[in-house]
């Protein structure tokens, strides 16, 4: 399967002729869900998906903002000394902040809900709802985990139903609704009916390897539960887990994308922004432990050692770091100054990257961690190792540069063995590392483990008093656009800070 063709196949037409919100403009309130998205309820359904999954994915406006500003400098994968690098410092950009909200709902939410009206008309077309239901469930729990209390049953629904001021579903709601979706999805997808075609961009319309991917986000979802409700975690992680989840890197679900019609939001992002380098923390974590990927996911200038930039500096606090290196006028040092520091790697900056939305690496990670909480008969050790070789492995989608020989995979996991002792940390630590650029799940699953244990950050004016923020806060708009509902989510969730904890990040 070439999936970089079929998308190409598509066509810059078809795309733009979906398009809801241009590039550069966002809508003001909820009123822009009145919109139709379509005008039409005959267009092909695979042109839909095909914009959606796109969107999902996103571009650089909110790639840039939530999930590299923000979620990858608290995560610690990534330092930037600029001070609209919020996240470093845990700084509030209102702007920032709200991106995600900003893009999904005027964007996505209500073309999701008409392709989802479209495929309902027809029960030969119920396996194109079903993968519409499990679609809806990636950009929903993307929203959640990140704002908590959310729009969500009726959000999308302008057109619909008329509603302009959606209400905020509490997160118990919402997470029990979409793992009640994923389990119907995964039940009743039908081989013998008609699916998508080439334009489902994640599996071509292959009903098992949806059925997969709806039981391994049933299986994440279901981890995100421990510490608010362990029985509910292990009940749907073993319904997961029974259903069948991933089983290889091909069944991995992701995104491609093409230079021409729609890049990769990180890449882009790195193609505008000079200013991010590894931090130090990940830089360190790898060279502890002599991780083949440190020169996968970040490079050096003209072979210079592998160092990280601290999180938490601007340009005049790290000219005191002992690995700051003025300049010399007359250009006989170098690298020096940022130089200095790591950089992503020239594998991830080009336009036609693919995107993931969950990889068999995080699979394997979670059958592990089920494993040692008792859910699960699998051998946790195995699981580990199958994880950390699929981690490493899966990297080659990013070209010929980002391979990792299974030589120096086998000698990683001989010098990095299982620890029974250690589990948890090491398991949800390889997590961390494996999901470099995906931070919406890292940000998730730092907050449902405490893993890796992160050192904040204290940057003079931050908003945190020196911790870690838990979630974004919502649209400063919603307050005027949504008033009553607004103010219900924050009276039942709690002040809408970056401090204040979703309902599954329980404070324990």
């Amino acid at each position: 399967m070439n999936i970089k063709s079929s998308l190409k196949s598509l066509g810059l037409a078809i795309l733009c002729s979906l398009v809801v919100v241009s590039c550069d403009s966002l809508d003001d309130d909820f009123e822009a869900l009145n919109t139709n998205p379509t005008q039409a309820n005959d267009i092909d359904p695979n042109f839909k998906l095909t914009n959606i999954q796109l969107r999902i994915s996103g571009e650089r406006y909110e790639n840039w903002r939530t999930n590299l500003i923000y979620s990858s400098t608290m995560m610690q994968h990534i330092a930037a000394l600029p001070g609209y690098w919020s996240g470093d410092k845990y700084l509030y950009n209102p702007g920032y902040s709200a991106s995600m909200w900003d893009r999904y709902y005027p964007n996505i939410s209500k073309n999701i809900e008409d392709l989802l009206v479209q495929t309902a008309e027809d029960p030969d077309d119920s396996n194109m709802w079903h993968i519409a239901q499990i679609t809806r469930v990636i950009m929903y729990h993307r929203l959640t985990d990140l704002y908590g209390d959310i729009p969500y049953s009726e959000a999308g629904r302008g057109v619909i139903d008329g509603i302009t001021q959606p209400k905020y579903d509490s997160q118990e709601f919402v997470y029990n609704d979409m793992l009640t979706r994923l389990e119907n999805a995964a039940q009743s997808l039908d081989g013998s009916k008609a699916t998508y075609g080439a334009g489902d961009l994640l599996y071509q319309g292959d009903v098992e390897q949806w059925r997969k991917f709806a039981n391994s986000m049933m299986l994440r979802l279901g981890m995100r539960l421990v510490k608010v409700d362990p029985s509910a975690a292990q009940s749907w992680v073993q319904k997961a887990i029974a259903g069948g989840v991933m089983e290889s890197n091909g069944d991995i679900a992701m995104v491609p994308h093409d230079a021409g019609a729609w890049r990769n939001g990180n890449s882009s992002v790195f193609d505008a922004d000079g200013n991010p380098r590894l931090s130090s923390t990940f830089v360190n974590w790898m060279l502890d432990r002599n991780d083949p990927r440190l020169f996968v996911y970040g490079q050096t200038e003209d072979g210079a050692p592998a160092i990280g930039l601290p999180n938490g500096n601007d340009v005049n606090t790290i000219v005191d770091d002992p690995n700051w290196v003025e300049c010399a006028d007359d250009d006989s040092v170098s690298p020096c100054e940022t130089g200095v520091y790591m950089r992503p790697n020239e594998v991830y900056q080009d336009f036609d990257e693919v995107m993931f939305f969950m990889t068999y690496a995080e699979v394997e990670f979670l059958l592990a961690e089920a494993a040692v909480r008792g859910w699960h008969s699998g051998d946790a050790g195995a699981h580990y190792e199958n994880g950390v070789r699929a981690a490493m492995e899966h990297l080659s989608l990013y070209g010929a540069d980002a391979i990792i020989g299974s030589v120096d995979i086998d000698t990683y996991l001989s010098d990095n063995p299982y620890d029974p002792a250690n589990a948890m940390q090491q398991i949800n630590e390889q997590i961390w590392a494996a999901t470099f650029l995906n931070e919406y799940e890292s940000f998730a699953n730092w907050r449902r483990t405490g893993y890796p244990e992160l050192v904040p950050v204290n940057y003079p004016g931050n908003v945190t008093n020196g911790t870690i923020p838990r979630r974004m806060r919502y649209r400063e708009a919603e307050a005027v656009a949504n008033p009553a509902n607004y103010q219900e989510a924050v009276g039942r969730q709690g002040p809408d800070e970056l401090t204040t904890r979703v309902w599954w990040d329980v404070d324990m």
